[in-house]
C-alpha cells in the first residue's frame, strides 16, 4: 500500500494556478439581451441592442467559431476606437487570447480594458482587473496576479457585487499557494465561500488546502459542502476519497473513487481514481490498510 501512500501526495491539484475554463474568462456580458434562437430571431435579438454591445455579442460569437479570426477582428478594432468601443475591443481580445493559450497577451489586454475603466463602474473594474489577474496566473506570474487579484476584489465590493468579489479571492488563493504560502490562502478562501456559499468551486479548494494542511476535520466539513454544491463534479469525488483514506475511512474512500467512474468515466480525474482503487484491491480484501503520508503534497502548482 505504499504507492497508494504516493499517489495520495501527488493527485490532481485543483489549487493550481490559471484554469482556462474559469466561469469569468467565459463569462459573456449582456446576456439579456442575447437570443439562442438561430437566423431572422437572432439577428433581430443584436439589432435591439446598441452598436458596441451588438459587436462584442459579434467578436465572442466568433471566438466559439474560430478563436484566431476574433482575436485578428478585436486587434483591429481596438486600433480604430477610443472610449468604450475600445474598452470592449480589449474584452473580446483578451477573451479570444485566452482561448489561444496566449496568457501574457490576454493579460496585457484586460489590463488595458481596465485602465480605461473609469473608476464609477466599479462592477466593469472588477470584472477586467479579475480577467487579467487570472491570465497572470496562469501565464505563470502568481506575484503580479496577486495585486490585480486585491484591486479586483476591492472594486467588487464596492460594487457590491459577492460573485465577482468570490471569483477574485478564489484565484487569489491559487496564487498564495503558487507562491508557497498555503496559510495565507485559507483567507481568501473564507471570503470566497462566505460571499458565493453556493458555488462549489471555493469548497473544493478550501477543502484540498486543508488537507494539504493536515486539518482533515475541517477539510471534511469543507468537502461535504463541496458535494452538496457540486454533486456531478468528479474532482469532488477524487478529493472526499482523498480526504476519507488519510482519515482511515477505507470504506468511504472507494465509494467516492467508484463514484469518479461513474460521473466521468473518462478523464485524469477518472484515470487517477482508478489507480486509487487499483492499488485498494478487491473489496473486502482484509489486508493492511494503507498508511497515510507522513507529509502534505510538496507538488509545485501548474497553470
Amino acid at each position: 500500500m505504499l504507492l497508494l501512500a504516493l499517489l495520495l501526495q501527488v493527485g490532481p491539484n485543483p489549487l493550481a494556478g490559471g484554469l482556462p475554463d474559469d466561469a469569468l474568462v467565459r463569462e459573456r456580458p449582456a446576456r439579456s439581451a442575447r437570443s439562442d434562437t438561430p437566423g431572422e430571431a437572432e439577428g433581430a435579438a443584436k439589432a435591439a441592442i446598441n452598436p458596441t454591445s451588438a459587436w462584442l455579442e459579434d467578436c465572442f460569437d466568433q471566438i466559439a467559431a474560430d478563436p484566431a479570426r476574433a482575436h485578428a477582428m478585436a486587434q483591429i478594432r481596438r486600433e480604430e476606437t477610443r472610449g468604450a468601443d475600445r474598452v470592449l475591443a480589449n474584452h473580446c481580445l483578451g477573451t479570444a487570447a485566452a482561448e489561444l493559450g496566449r496568457w501574457d497577451e490576454a493579460r496585457a489586454a484586460f489590463a488595458a480594458a481596465l485602465g480605461e475603466t473609469p473608476p464609477g463602474e466599479p462592477r466593469l473594474r472588477a470584472r477586467f482587473g479579475a480577467l487579467s489577474g487570472n491570465a497572470a496566473l496562469a501565464a505563470g506570474d502568481a506575484e503580479g496576479a496577486l495585486a490585480l487579484l486585491a484591486a479586483a476584489e476591492a472594486d467588487a465590493r464596492a460594487g457590491d457585487d459577492p460573485l465577482l468579489e468570490a471569483i477574485a479571492a478564489t484565484d487569489r488563493a491559487r496564487a498564495l499557494v503558487a507562491l508557497g504560502r498555503e496559510s495565507e490562502a485559507l483567507g481568501p478562501l473564507e471570503t470566497a465561500t462566505t460571499r458565493a456559499p453556493e458555488r462549489g468551486e471555493g469548497w473544493l479548494l478550501k477543502a484540498t488546502l486543508l488537507r494539504r494542511l493536515a486539518r482533515l476535520a475541517e477539510a471534511q466539513a469543507a468537502i461535504e459542502q463541496a458535494a452538496v454544491r457540486s454533486p456531478g463534479d468528479p474532482l469532488v469525488g477524487l478529493e472526499a476519497g482523498v480526504i476519507a483514506m488519510l482519515g482511515g475511512r477505507e470504506a468511504a474512500a472507494r465509494a467516492s473513487w467508484q463514484s469518479v467512474l461513474v460521473l466521468a468515466a473518462d478523464g485524469p480525474a477518472a484515470e487517477t481514481a482508478r489507480a486509487y482503487l487499483a492499488q485498494l484491491g478487491p473489496e473486502g480484501d482484509n489486508g493492511p490498510a494503507p498508511t497515510p503520508p507522513d507529509s502534505q503534497p510538496e507538488e509545485s502548482p501548474q497553470p
